[in-house]
């Protein structure tokens, strides 16, 4: 498939639904071989297959991005499979909504390693590579990230971390010509938003995220690194 991003590989993490399923078609559609990263093995295929259909090319790939040594040999997998990698977008998240007492240790690592040591992780494996393409790289922070919500101080923390992960990375990244940015969505329509926030109105969809973050791999200019788009719908 021909586009602004052919000839190269977009790596999309939590790809298997929502958010990451719209974003890796959008990627597809604008050329890019799609490494697709999740721990559902049934759902990755699903997206494969559509993108497929699509006449684009796409790799399922099983991997937990909270566990760093799987997701260096899933990036080795990567650069010994596919085209090279320019763009990685780091989507995978989980949310959690409690009072902060009830919160249990184990829930509030699984909240920061999924939102945080993952993005961390995946964006690590594959600097290298990003200084070679003069990439870039996406983070899905959240407008939690921003500000503060009752019951979901774990996300909002997580998401802070990311926003300021972001920031950092900008300015290290920038001698190597590596674009880093965020998005801080608001509500978005999507099975991870029912399960975590049940009473949630969304005011948008997951294509208005999936829309950003193409500009942000192929069409916002090299001078703009370090910012925090927000995408409220």
């Amino acid at each position: 498939m021909s586009g602004p991003l052919a000839d190269s590989t977009a790596v999309i993490t939590g790809a298997s639904r929502g958010i990451g399923r719209a974003i890796a078609l959008r990627f597809a559609e604008a050329g890019a071989e799609v490494a697709l990263w999740a721990r559902d093995q049934a759902k990755l295929r699903s997206v494969a297959a559509e993108i497929t259909a699509a006449h684009g090319k796409a790799r399922a790939i099983v991997v937990d991005v909270t566990n760093a040594e799987a997701v260096e040999h899933a990036a080795q997998l990567v650069r010994a499979t596919m085209p090279r990698v320019r763009t990685v977008v780091n989507n995978a998240g989980a949310v959690l909504r409690k009072s902060t007492e009830a919160i249990t240790d184990e829930e509030w690592r699984r909240v920061m390693a999924v939102n945080l040591d993952g993005t961390f992780y995946v964006t690590r494996a594959f600097i290298a590579d990003l200084e070679h393409t003069g990439g870039r790289v996406v983070n899905i922070a959240s407008r939690s990230g921003r500000e503060g919500t009752s019951l979901l101080a774990a996300y909002c923390a997580a998401k802070h971390g990311v926003v300021g992960l972001t920031r950092a990375l900008a300015e290290e990244l920038r001698p190597g010509k590596v674009c880093v940015n965020a998005i801080c969505p608001g509500s978005v329509d999507t099975a991870m938003l029912r399960e975590g926030l049940p009473d949630a109105r969304p005011d948008m969809n997951p294509d208005d995220v999936a829309r950003t973050a193409v500009w942000l791999a192929h069409g916002a200019p090299q001078a703009l690194t370090g910012a925090c788009i927000d995408v409220y719908g």
